[in-house]
């Protein structure tokens, strides 16, 4: 059931969020584990949850679907992992998600840091400093966008969040 929606903090009754959350993730990373686990437990407890490859329209355009879902979404949970900096994919949806957020259509992002340390996404270190080079190499020209997404895993990853590894024993 979609909850009410506010945007900028005024109760807006003949909008509605067609979404309670959007799930942000690295498919290869945690599509058939993790990010499978807590998509079920949420539609399980009756939360409308948009995954990719549950809601997209075959034949439809994923970029600006997916961009539609998250403005139409309530709450963003981010699954952090090993390879989420390095999707494009990825990154372009946490930028949507926290210009969303800024701007009061999503409430709440909640990050989750699995099997990856919460200070080398917050950080850049690691396999995010090796994903950031490769993108600052292929987007020479687009350098905007890659401070973009740098700046919006930045303020998402020091969101209170999660870390796997430190929650019912991983």
């Amino acid at each position: 059931m979609a909850a009410e929606m506010t945007h900028g903090g005024a109760s807006s009754s003949s909008s509605r969020w067609k979404y309670d959350v959007f799930l942000s993730f690295c498919g290869q990373d945690t599509r058939t584990n993790y990010t499978d686990f807590l998509f079920n437990w949420l539609v399980r407890d009756g939360i409308h949850t948009f995954r990719d490859n549950e809601e997209l329209n075959r034949g439809g355009d994923i970029s600006s679907e997916l961009m539609e879902a998250i403005q139409a979404s309530r709450i963003a949970i981010i699954v952090y992992s090993q390879n989420y900096a390095s999707s494009t994919w990825c990154l372009g949806e946490l930028d949507k998600i926290m210009e969303c957020k800024n701007d009061g259509w999503i409430e709440t992002v909640i990050p989750v840091f699995y099997k990856v340390d919460p200070s080398d996404v917050r950080h850049q270190r690691n396999t995010y400093a090796k994903a950031f080079k490769t993108h600052e190499k292929r987007f020479k020209k687009k350098v905007g966008k890659v401070k973009a997404w740098r700046a919006a895993l930045t303020d998402a990853a020091n969101l209170a969040g999660w870390d796997q590894t430190n929650v019912a024993d991983g």
